[in-house]
């Protein structure tokens, strides 16, 4: 079972629930606070002194199954080449899970996503489902990661895409590349703003 939830309700389920075995995986330097066991690619050792601290060095996670409670992957899954193995390791490794993803409106906006995400992010209503597509970029990028967060307070919702999930994963990935879609320029659309605004001065 996967559905869309919220960094606020997860908050205070994993506030509620204390004694849960939290593991949050590829951390960076934002762990969530109730994580237990923090785990990256990097090592974070001198950061984490409060918790405690993995290095994943191999595709496998190195845990036990079903040796967590609760897995937090916030942002990390669009990073990941062998997405399919990611997503079996964490659901062996924990009974349940939060997932935070940019939707595809932030993955274009971002300089750093440009070259960093290998995939795109939707979700299912109707089905219940993660949808996973090769990424595409539609636009050039215009924004930082410091400027993409300070947006992230206002428009979360087109920004973020938040889902809790118990047992399973349900998700389908599209491996194509395909797209009709023509790539828009931003500075076409910047030029058709101030003519238009210049147009309008002079009327």
């Amino acid at each position: 079972m996967i559905k869309r939830t919220s960094k606020k309700y997860i908050d205070n389920l994993l506030k509620n629930n204390s004694s849960w075995n939290i593991l949050d995986i590829g951390c960076g330097y934002n762990a969530n606070k109730f994580a237990k066991v923090v785990c990256d690619i990097q090592d974070l050792s001198n950061h984490y002194q409060d918790k405690e601290f993995i290095r994943l060095t191999e595709k496998k996670l190195p845990f036990k199954d079903k040796e967590f409670d609760f897995v937090v992957a916030s942002h990390v899954i669009e990073h990941v080449q062998d997405v399919d193995f990611f997503i079996k390791e964490i659901e062996r490794v924990s009974k349940k899970g939060y997932i935070e993803l940019p939707t595809m409106l932030e993955d274009n906006l971002v300089f750093e996503n440009k070259n960093d995400h290998i995939w795109h992010m939707d979700f299912d209503d109707v089905g219940n489902r993660l949808l996973i597509s090769k990424k595409i970029q539609y636009f050039e990028p215009v924004l930082t990661v410091s400027t993409i967060k300070k947006l992230n307070e206002i428009f979360r919702t087109s920004l973020v895409l938040e889902l809790i999930w118990e047992d399973s994963i349900n998700y389908i990935v599209n491996q194509s590349m395909e797209s009709t879609f023509k790539k828009i320029s931003v500075l076409n659309l910047l030029k058709k703003y101030f003519s238009k605004r210049l147009r309008m001065l002079f009327k």
